[in-house]
C-alpha cells in the first residue's frame, strides 16, 4: 500500500455548497470537521478505522480553496515523510508545506512536483 495514492483533496470556494453537490450527486458520506475546516468525503464504505472496505477505493476530503488547495490534490502514502521529502528533494520536487500532525490519524505534507502540481503525502501513525 506505500506509495499508493490513498486520498485526495478537493478545494471549494464554497464548501456547504460543494458538499450538497456531491451528496446529491454521488451519494457521498459527508462528515464536516470544524475543528479543523475541513470535510471528510466518504465515496466508499469503510471500515472503523475509516479506510475503504473496497480494494483500490479511496476517500477524500474538502477544504476552503486556497494556500496548497488550489486545485484537486492526490494524496501519497508513504512510510516516512522524512524519507520521501529527501527523495522528492533529489529528483527535482520541492516540499511546500512541512510534516504536521493530523490528530490520532497520521502526518501529512504537501510537495511540488518537476511540473508544478501540488501532490500530498501521508504517513500513518505507525510509520
Amino acid at each position: 500500500m506505500k506509495g499508493s495514492v490513498g486520498h485526495f483533496e478537493l478545494p471549494a470556494d464554497d464548501v456547504k455548497r460543494a458538499s450538497a453537490f456531491y451528496q446529491k450527486t454521488f451519494g457521498w458520506n459527508i462528515q464536516p470537521m470544524p475543528e479543523m475546516e475541513y470535510t471528510m468525503l466518504g465515496t466508499t464504505e469503510s471500515n472503523a478505522d475509516g479506510m475503504p472496505k473496497d480494494a483500490g477505493a479511496i476517500n477524500g476530503g474538502m477544504g476552503k480553496r486556497g494556500g496548497v488547495l488550489k486545485t484537486t490534490v492526490v494524496t501519497i502514502i508513504v512510510e516516512s515523510i522524512e524519507e520521501a521529502a529527501k527523495a522528492i528533494a533529489k529528483n527535482g520536487g520541492k516540499i511546500s508545506r512541512k510534516k504536521e500532525a493530523i490528530g490520532p490519524m497520521g502526518f501529512t505534507a504537501y510537495f511540488v512536483d518537476t511540473e508544478g502540481n501540488t501532490v500530498g503525502l501521508f504517513q500513518p501513525p505507525t510509520g
